[in-house]
């Protein structure tokens, strides 16, 4: 079976939660710690084997092709002033094996759309998606958990996570009966239903793996939910055809398109961080202890 080397990284949204920050600034950039979205995000998947990094962008995200590009002015400047460690970290975002697309979306029409946009550059291989919004804290990386299922089953897989009902509006919904540890097999995908029409509490989270042949089903779908082209439409009708089945990783997915979700995530990251992670913890220990309203910790 063919390795799974490409992903897709659609990154053409406007991150209207986040104003007035993403007025001038990709919402894959927000940091989480010192790293913006984006980078866990191919962190993950050049873990998982993908060396072929194919971006859907969009107007004002040339931030996010900076950022993976060489800046000699800067490497040059942090190798003046001795700060080998931090030209180290430069040089390194991007590993000189992998290689980076960039395609423009013209028109905010939806993830499927976004998705059928990388068909030139994926062909007929098995490819990722990775939704950086959605920030993944697991060892092994969530991705390459999948890909070890790819691998066992020799079929699509759908990252999956229990939801409460209540936020079944939030997810592509997945009808699915058990079939192995943390396999589920998939006999039908609803988009963003309603809580009473969700057909299970297991939905879709931000990550992929897929056959080429979704392609076809893409250019057929529709306008659906939002008035999008739904990626969940397509894969129902790739069901019909062909195997696809859910996983329920392992590990914690941050939404980090919330507030809520950007801020639990800078935390837990916050007290990982190698360097200042001892000393986070200890400060969240303190205001934990006190209990000390904001305005006076401020």
């Amino acid at each position: 079976m063919a390795e799974v080397r490409k992903a897709v990284f659609p990154v053409a949204g406007l991150g209207t939660r986040f104003l007035p920050a993403t007025k001038a600034n990709a919402k894959e950039m927000m940091p989480v710690v010192d790293k913006p979205l984006i980078q866990y995000a191919v962190e993950e998947a050049i873990a998982a084997g993908c060396d072929q990094l194919i971006f859907i962008s969009g107007r004002g995200k040339r931030a996010i092709a900076d950022h993976f590009d060489v800046s000699y002015e800067l490497e040059i400047e942090l190798e003046k002033r001795g700060k080998t460690a931090l030209l180290e970290q430069v040089r390194n975002i991007l590993p000189s094996h992998v290689s980076t697309i960039f395609l423009r979306q013209p028109y905010p029409l939806g993830l499927g759309h976004a998705v059928l946009m990388a068909r030139p550059v994926v062909g007929d291989e098995p490819f990722a998606v990775l939704l950086a919004d959605d920030l993944m804290l697991s060892e092994p990386p969530v991705l390459a958990q999948m890909v070890e299922q790819y691998h066992r089953y020799q079929a699509g897989i759908l990252g999956v996570e229990e939801i409460q009902r209540e936020h079944s509006t939030r997810y592509g919904v997945v009808d699915a009966r058990p079939w192995d540890d943390r396999i589920y097999q998939i006999s039908g995908i609803v988009e963003k239903p309603k809580p009473e029409d969700a057909p299970s509490n297991l939905g879709v989270v931000g990550r992929y793996i897929l056959p080429a042949r979704v392609f076809h089903f893409l250019e057929q779908t529709q306008q659906g939910a939002g008035g999008e082209i739904q990626l969940t439409d397509a894969i129902a009708h790739l069901l019909n055809e062909r195997q696809v089945l859910a996983y329920r990783f392992s590990g914690q997915r941050f939404d980090c398109g919330d507030k809520l979700g950007y801020l639990k995530a800078t935390i837990a990251f916050g007290k990982l961080h190698p360097e200042v992670g001892a000393d986070f913890t200890q400060y969240m220990d303190s205001l934990c202890e006190h209990q000390a309203p904001v305005e006076t910790v401020l």
